[in-house]
């Protein structure tokens, strides 16, 4: 029996598991559930950024916008964020090609790219931890927006 299957119950062969869905499937036609679960929960989507006016340059910051949770890095109102955040950025297909601001390890932005998602991703890992602990996620790196002054004073170099 190959590394691959396995035997049910009554000694029977499972059929060998093909590749994961986000191998074979083109992010336009993932399924919601799918897509959605690409989010590595990092955090550094809801960062504050800062574009230069004359280059287009996005700088980072470590301020990290009001829903977001410091420890867990994920939103704490997801469903309702536009509620909240107005410009919350919807991530999809058809934006994908405009955010070149993403980070360079963002499973969209990876995926859009045909690269890989990197071991520490939850997918591949199957634990949504190891984006934190291999340094990855914004825990522990970012301030809340209500204790943040003037964004320039918080660009940071870290997320890429």
């Amino acid at each position: 029996m190959s590394a691959n299957s396995s035997a049910n119950t009554n000694g029977a062969k499972e059929p060998e598991a093909g590749p994961p869905f986000w191998r074979t499937t083109p992010l336009s036609a993932m399924t919601r559930p799918q897509w959605e679960s690409l989010c590595d929960g990092c955090g550094r989507c809801c960062l504050h950024k800062i574009e230069d006016a004359d280059t287009g340059e996005v700088h980072y910051t470590n301020v990290a916008c009001r829903l977001l949770n410091l420890h867990t890095c994920g939103c704490k109102n997801y469903k309702n964020r536009w509620d909240d955040v107005p410009d919350c950025v919807e991530l999809s297909p058809v934006v994908l090609p405009n955010l070149q601001w993403l980070p360079s390890t963002c499973a969209y932005r990876l995926l859009y790219e045909g690269k890989v998602l990197p071991w520490w991703h939850p997918l591949v890992s199957g634990n949504r931890d190891t984006v934190h602990q291999a340094g990855i996620s914004v825990r522990g790196r970012v301030i809340a927006e209500s204790r943040a002054d003037l964004l320039d004073y918080h660009v940071v170099t870290w997320p890429e």
